[in-house]
């Protein structure tokens, strides 16, 4: 059978070895936090831990072939519980006493845990937190509970210090572009770029690779780059539009727009290819690079971060992109 444990996660080797030591040992915390950023991998080595917690080979990797683990590898183990909540940005106070205070009190069904993986632990508001601390400050010995979170310090204090956090780091690009080519077949070049793209998230590297307009979006975004000093007003609006269709993924435009400027400032500085995403545009970056200055390059990559500073605030979208580019041409025609 295929390897599902911890073998067939990329990276990650210090939170790996602690769950593996502890399975070894026995000595299982009550709590767990796992944070990172969306992607990292957090839902993964979740699923994996709570299936060789309950597996019944009881090592220190699932089995994937005992009653257990197959209904743990489905997701349909009684004593595996996944919070699921109705209000997307929220996980209110009744989701956590229905779900998990009320479940606790209750001994496993068939295992020798009860497992609570509460994911986006962030969204759990103030008095949500509140009736998971006294649940977590006296618990079952039965009772395991995993919070994944992208932002730790959305948690209260009293919550995390009776957590043992393990933090999942960015993986290096050159891992992640490894995995997309041996797995998904993407050619180097293309891996690279969606390797730098996902800032050391496997997750947002897969979603990028499997996205079907991906590459497309890329080569539209650099071709406007490529002569941006040049742009029309009529150039500049039509783009706006073109972002403006696609709001859900301003993200992926800010990105491109982050690498390209860091490309063209890293070879004005340099003058090294090798470190360099877009190797193929090598000729326009040269150009840009020799007639940008390095001012000039620095505030535009401020802007790209400025336009993601008011879009995180709600500022209007339409004006935020117009303001970034027009600081992008601005700073091009020196």
């Amino acid at each position: 059978m295929q390897d599902m444990g911890f073998n067939s996660v990329i990276g990650h080797e210090d939170i790996i070895h602690h769950f593996r030591a502890a399975l070894t040992t026995g000595k299982i915390s009550h709590a767990y936090i796992l944070a990172g950023d969306k992607g990292s991998g957090k839902k993964m080595l979740a699923g994996i831990f709570a299936a060789a917690l309950q597996c019944e080979d009881r090592e220190s990797d699932p089995c994937y072939q005992c009653e257990s683990c197959r209904k743990a590898q489905h997701q349909n183990h009684p004593d595996i519980i996944r919070l699921v909540h109705d209000k997307p940005a929220t996980i209110s106070v009744d989701d956590i006493r229905e779900q998990v205070v009320a479940a606790a009190a209750l001994k496993p069904f068939e295992s020798r845990y009860k497992i609570f993986i509460i994911g986006d632990a962030e969204k759990m508001t103030p008095q949500a937190q509140n009736a998971l601390l006294k649940t977590i400050e006296e618990p079952p010995a039965y009772a395991v509970f995993l919070l994944l979170t992208q932002s730790l310090e959305a948690l209260l204090p009293t919550i995390v210090s009776r957590c043992v956090t393990l933090n999942l780091k960015p993986l290096p690009d050159r891992k992640i572009a490894e995995y997309l080519m041996a797995v998904h077949h993407i050619p180097a070049y293309d891996a690279e770029i969606a390797a730098a793209f996902s800032q050391g998230s496997i997750g947002r590297a897969r979603e990028v690779v499997l996205e079907e307009n991906y590459m497309v979006k890329t080569e539209e975004t650099i071709n406007l780059l490529r002569r941006i000093n040049k742009w029309t007003m009529k150039e500049m609006v039509d783009y706006l539009k073109t972002i403006t269709s696609e709001k859900l993924n301003i993200q992926d435009y800010l990105d491109i727009l982050r690498l390209w400027f860091r490309d063209v400032l890293m070879f004005k500085a340099t003058k090294e290819i090798d470190n360099l995403i877009f190797k193929k545009e090598m000729k326009d970056i040269r150009e840009q690079a020799v007639k940008c200055s390095y001012e000039g390059l620095e505030d535009i990559l401020r802007s790209i971060t400025r336009a993601e500073e008011r879009l995180r605030a709600n500022v209007s979208f339409e004006l935020t992109v117009e303001l970034l580019l027009l600081s992008v041409r601005e700073n091009m025609n020196g």
